[in-house]
């Protein structure tokens, strides 16, 4: 049986803290994910860690090999998990992670026989995603308007140029329903004005172009010609969207600034005594503290809006980039379950 050799170790390099066969079989694994599969930065860490997790548990029952890796030590492995008080979703995740592992190990000659496909692990709740209202989308991005003209206004360049960035960052993400991540990758020659399209590169770096709607590449144009010139510097390179310091917008940053808008939004609503009656859907009133309310609401709420429009869920697949129909499907259940609540609060004998 093959074992893994410290010549064909990854990028990443072995990890100390196990044995040469099980350290060297990991970073192979990791670059596997991604070299090979084209898995995110995201997926690649988060399948890392859970099969780092998996061999330090194999290692402290005397496993030194990924050859002597066994069903038992995976369920093993996954109970103490739960034991520990791991969430269903994180359960299923890294039950996904071991299963790839030992698939991928079994392909490379170091385990005779793969016993993944007979590993259970408890499927995850799928809950339905945070959507805003449309008027609540709509005073997100009037909000941000507002604060650049202000900004503006008051003769303060550097603060302005963020304001426009972030008006620009909320109007793409509403508008193409992309991933942060997408949106954080995008180069100044990303966007095609005449044509009103922006190309990105998804999950497994498949490229898709998305439709872009009149404000967003206003704001977008906006941006590009009075906001990012007062941000560029020599670490700007060839990145659309920069930070306070012009290097290129990280989706850590990007997330903090869609919480920190939406949040502004909301405190102007019940400021102006909006915010009394509850939101259809499950929303969260404005002013409430939500979470959930960041990018990835974002392209809930674009999907969720276009399908409430009269969009078919193949043109909203391809729209999101996803691979499946079926996770489409989840935004025709947000319509039913908006439409159910706007029945129950307006129909006097609902």
């Amino acid at each position: 049986m093959a074992t893994p050799r410290a010549r064909d170790v990854g990028p990443d390099g072995p990890s100390s803290a196990l044995p040469e066969a099980l350290s060297v079989a990991l970073a192979e694994f990791s670059h596997h994910l991604d070299a090979e599969r084209s898995l995110s930065r995201h997926t690649v860490r988060a399948y890392h860690g859970d099969i780092q997790s998996l061999l330090e548990y194999a290692c402290r029952g005397g496993i030194a090999e990924p050859g002597a890796l066994d069903l038992m030590t995976l369920r093993g492995w996954l109970a103490s998990q739960h034991e520990a008080g791991a969430a269903r979703t994180t359960l299923a995740r890294r039950g996904a992670a071991a299963r790839a592992f030992t698939s991928f190990a079994h392909r490379r000659g170091w385990l005779a026989v793969d016993p993944g496909p007979q590993l259970g692990t408890p499927k995850a709740r799928r809950t339905l995603p945070h959507v805003l209202r449309r008027e609540e989308i709509d005073a997100v991005l009037a909000d941000c308007a507002d604060r650049a003209l202000r900004d503006l206004e008051m003769g303060q360049p550097a603060q302005a140029a963020l304001s426009i960035r972030d008006a620009a960052v909320l109007e793409l993400l509403y508008a193409s329903g992309i991933r942060v991540s997408e949106l954080c990758e995008l180069d100044i020659d990303g966007l095609d004005a005449g044509r009103r399209t922006v190309r990105v590169f998804g999950k497994g770096r498949k490229e898709r172009v998305v439709p872009v709607g009149i404000p967003a590449m206003h704001a977008v144009t906006c941006w590009e010609e009075a906001g990012r010139p007062a941000l560029v510097n020599a670490r700007s390179g060839t990145a659309l969207f920069l930070g306070a310091r012009g290097g290129r917008l990280d989706p850590r940053t990007a997330r903090r600034i869609v919480h920190a808008r939406v949040a502004s939004a909301r405190r102007s609503a019940r400021h102006l005594g909006d915010g009394a009656a509850s939101p259809p859907g499950g929303a969260s009133p404005p002013g409430g503290a939500d979470a959930g309310a960041g990018p990835h609401a974002i392209r809930h709420t674009a999907a969720t809006h276009l399908l409430e429009g009269g969009a078919d869920l193949r043109s909203v697949q391809e729209f999101l980039g996803h691979a499946s129909p079926a996770t489409t499907q989840i935004y025709t259940h947000v319509s039913a379950e908006r439409l159910k609540a706007s029945y129950r609060q307006a129909h006097p004998r609902a």
